[in-house]
């Protein structure tokens, strides 16, 4: 027979949880003072008046760095307990690492020959 009281403190928590922060808001809303007017519509630069568009265009290049940075980065992470329990694991775990480790690896060469790595 499936009880379901025995998940009473799931559902006390996800309830709470949920609560809480729907709850700030509704409170900062209430008691937040309205107040609107050029000094608070304005953008704020370390106390510096603001000189010139705040829009500027950036070169896709940043961005080509970043993601780079950002998925060898996430591969790390993911590598990381899979070496810790190496020897554990077999060389099956071993082959599906190793072709986990060249599709970026692979992606980068292709980058790098294209020339969407290039810093000029």
């Amino acid at each position: 027979m499936f009880l379901l009281h025995e998940y009473d403190i799931f559902w006390a928590f996800l309830i709470i949880s949920s609560v809480i922060p729907i709850l700030a808001f509704v409170i900062s809303g209430v008691l937040a003072p309205v107040s609107e007017g050029p000094e608070k519509l304005s953008s704020y630069e370390s106390g510096i008046e603001p000189m010139g568009d705040a829009w500027l265009q950036f070169r896709i290049r940043y961005y080509m760095f970043a993601l780079v940075f950002v998925v060898f980065d996430v591969e790390t992470v993911f590598l990381y307990p899979w070496a810790m329990s190496f020897d554990v694991l077999g060389i099956s775990v071993f082959i599906e690492a190793l072709i986990f480790v060249l599709i970026p690896i692979v992606g980068s060469v292709y980058a790098w020959r294209k020339g969407a790595l290039e810093w000029s």
